[in-house]
């Protein structure tokens, strides 16, 4: 099977097999390729409703790539699912008429709730047995945050998604470089509120166990624990506590984006939006009243890989 996950700021390829049935239900799924190319697709979105052609072309770029991975290791399903961006384009269109052709498949593009079914999906199966029922899955996107409360048995209770995202709030409230504190009071109440329209829909007060998903939270947990290169298997399902997250927040709101770009596992794609990333994170779990975070390297690509079973 082969997914791709097209948000805001990144797109992302998985090609896997899916486990034998016989091999029970929370049996993972066995990667042949991993990757993520950091396209920006969103740039100016929120402030022109359109998507940029110099954004269309650079995920042209990556997409070409992934084809060809797809096409070698002879995946037999292929599904491309775009997020955020694509909804809110006004010049959509363009955008699916291009992913057709470099291809082959149309790209879907999820609602909101759809986006967050996929997420949890991906993020709960594995988890540790230590993480305790019920989950508040947070995957903190480019232009878009998902909140979904479930269990593993009974899936997905309540989902949500809210118009917060590590791109988005850096392009309306993060102009600085390093922002203000004007600038980060103004993200920090934007975030706040929107948060808190999306916890009176989704009863994540009352969860047991938060799981963040998406490079912003890997990034936090990363740094967090002092990691000297990206580990995924040092990340995935490791547990920080919120006093951890907010320091981190806010070393990284008072560094330039040269300064983000030094620190040992800072994607050179994110290092400018680090800082809103973190800033959702942390104000997510004061606003949800968790103690720490678990973070987990797989998501919605995986739960797209699952849905092709």
């Amino acid at each position: 099977m082969a997914a791709i996950d097209c948000g805001t700021n990144s797109i992302r390829l998985l090609v896997a097999d899916l486990p034998d049935p016989a091999a029970g239900p929370q049996a993972p799924l066995t990667d042949l390729s991993r990757r993520m190319e950091v396209v920006r697709l969103g740039q100016g979105v929120d402030r022109t409703g359109r998507l940029a052609p110099e954004a269309i072309e650079r995920t042209r770029v990556a997409l070409a790539d992934y084809a060809g991975e797809i096409e070698k290791l002879g995946a037999e399903r292929v599904r491309m699912c775009a997020t955020s961006a694509s909804r809110d384009a006004s010049n959509a269109d363009d955008f699916r008429a291009m992913v057709q052709q470099t291809l082959g498949v149309a790209p879907e593009v999820v609602s909101g709730d759809e986006e967050a079914r996929l997420s949890f999906t991906g993020a709960v199966r594995g988890l540790p047995a230590d993480a305790e029922e019920p989950y508040l899955v947070v995957d903190i996107g480019g232009g878009s945050t998902e909140f979904v409360v479930g269990t593993r048995a009974g899936g997905v209770a309540a989902a949500v998604s809210v118009d917060i995202g590590c791109v988005r709030m850096t392009e309306r409230h993060l102009a600085g470089d390093p922002p203000t504190p004007e600038q980060v009071a103004a993200a920090r109440a934007d975030i706040a509120a929107a948060v808190d329209r999306a916890l009176a829909t989704v009863p994540g007060r009352g969860a047991a166990t938060l799981v963040g998903l998406a490079g912003s939270v890997t990034t936090v947990v990363a740094i967090a624990q002092g990691l000297t290169g990206y580990d995924p298997a040092r990340i995935h399902h490791a547990r920080v506590p919120y006093e951890r997250v907010a320091e981190v927040t806010t070393d990284l709101l008072g560094k330039t984006a040269a300064q983000r770009l030094e620190i040992p596992v800072m994607h050179p794609g994110r290092a400018d939006v680090i800082g809103a990333g973190a800033l959702v994170l942390q104000v997510i779990m004061e606003r949800a009243g968790v103690p720490s975070v678990v973070a987990s390297e797989h998501d919605i690509l995986d739960g797209i890989a699952w849905s092709l079973a």
